[in-house]
C-alpha cells in the first residue's frame, strides 16, 4: 500500500512555495510603504520647501541623486535639472568637502549616519551653510544607499559667528579685547608689541570720556596702520586694557625689523589728534620682546622693556634685553 504521506521533493516544492508567496507580500508591503512615504513627502513639500529643508538620497555603487525641489532651492539649481554627485560636490568650499568626504567614508565603513554642517556657494549667489543629516541603507550587510536631509542653517551660523565676534572684539574700537589676546599667547608668538599711551589720562580726565574714547578709536586705527606695512601683516592688534594696546606678529622680526615698525607706532601717535577744533596731543611707550630670544616668555619680556621705555621719558620704545643687545652691538 503506498505511502500517502508528502515526499521530501513535494515538501520542498511547497515550501519553496510559501517562501516566494512570502516574499511577494512583502515586496508589496515594501511597495506600499514606498508609496505612503511618497505621497507624505509629496504633501509635505511645500512646508518643508518653506522652512529650508529638503530631501535626498544617494543610491549605491552608481551614486546617483535624488533631490527633492527644497535641495535644489538650496543648491541654486532649478528643480528637476540634470545633477550627478561631482557637481554638486563642486559646489562645496574645500574644507566642507573634506569634511563630508571623510564623514561619508566612515559612515559607509561604520554602517552608521553623520550629520554635518558645511558651506556650499550656490552659482551667482552667496555662501550659505546647510546641515546634512545622512543614513545608511544596508543589504545583506552590504551598503547601498545613502538618504536624509539637507536645511539651510546659515541665520543660525551668522548668528554665531556674530556671538563669536562679539565675545572676541573690544566694543569700542573693534580691535580683539584681552580675551582675544590672551587665548593667542596660548599659541607661539613671533614678535610682541606692548604699547602705553602717553598723556590720555589727563585728556580722559580734563575733556571727559566722549573725547577719551575718540582718541582710543583714532589710537587704535593708528597702531594697527603703523603694524599692516607692505611687507607684514599684524597677525593680532588688542585693546588689553583703558589705554594699554598689543600688537602680536605671527613671525618673529629681525632686530632692525622690530625695531623700525616700534618706531612708526611711536611717530604714528605723536602726531596730534584734531577734533571739534581742538587739538589733542598723545604719545605712545613701546616695549618689544620676540619669541625664542630668551627663556622667559614673551609678554613679561616685552612688559619689562615697556616699563624701561617709560622709565626712559616715555614717547619712545624698547627692545627686550637680548634685542636690545644686539642693536646696541649694530
Amino acid at each position: 500500500m503506498p505511502d500517502p504521506s508528502p515526499s521530501l521533493a513535494d515538501r520542498g516544492a511547497t515550501a519553496g512555495e510559501d517562501l516566494r508567496m512570502q516574499l511577494r507580500v512583502q515586496a508589496k508591503v515594501i511597495e506600499a510603504q514606498r508609496a505612503e512615504l511618497t505621497r507624505r513627502a509629496t504633501e509635505f513639500e511645500p512646508a518643508l520647501r518653506a522652512a529650508g529643508i529638503g530631501l535626498w538620497a544617494c543610491t549605491l555603487p552608481d551614486e546617483r541623486l535624488e533631490w527633492s525641489d527644497g535641495v535644489y532651492d538650496l543648491f541654486g539649481l532649478a528643480p528637476g535639472s540634470p545633477t550627478d554627485r561631482s557637481r554638486s560636490l563642486a559646489l562645496y568650499t574645500a574644507d566642507s568637502r573634506r569634511a563630508l568626504t571623510t564623514m561619508r567614508n566612515r559612515a559607509l565603513g561604520e554602517g552608521s549616519g553623520f550629520s554635518l554642517d558645511a558651506e556650499i556657494v550656490p552659482p551667482g549667489r552667496p555662501s550659505r551653510w546647510i546641515r546634512i543629516t545622512a543614513t545608511v541603507e544596508r543589504r545583506d550587510g552590504v551598503p547601498v544607499r545613502l538618504f536624509g536631509l539637507k536645511q539651510d542653517v546659515s541665520e543660525e551660523h551668522h548668528r554665531l559667528e556674530r556671538m563669536r565676534r562679539q565675545s572676541e572684539t573690544d566694543a569700542l574700537t573693534g580691535l580683539a579685547n584681552r580675551a582675544c589676546f590672551e587665548a593667542r599667547l596660548r599659541q607661539p608668538v613671533g614678535t610682541l608689541f606692548l604699547i602705553d599711551l602717553d598723556g590720555f589720562k589727563a585728556i580722559n580726565d580734563t575733556f571727559g570720556h566722549p573725547v577719551g574714547d575718540l582718541c582710543l578709536r583714532e589710537a587704535a586705527r593708528r597702531i594697527a596702520q603703523a603694524c599692516g606695512g607692505a611687507d607684514r601683516k599684524a597677525g593680532l592688534v588688542a585693546r588689553i586694557g583703558g589705554d594699554e594696546f598689543a600688537v602680536v606678529l605671527d613671525s618673529a622680526l629681525g632686530t632692525g625689523a622690530a625695531a623700525s615698525c616700534a618706531a612708526r607706532i611711536v611717530e604714528a601717535m605723536s602726531r596730534p589728534f584734531g577734533h571739534g577744533g581742538r587739538c589733542y596731543r598723545l604719545g605712545a611707550s613701546v616695549g618689544v620682546a620676540r619669541s625664542g630670544a630668551e627663556a622667559s616668555d614673551p609678554f613679561t619680556r616685552a612688559d619689562a622693556a615697556l616699563y624701561a621705555a617709560k622709565a626712559a621719558g616715555r614717547g619712545t620704545f624698547r627692545l627686550s634685553g637680548a634685542m636690545a643687545r644686539r642693536l646696541t652691538d649694530a
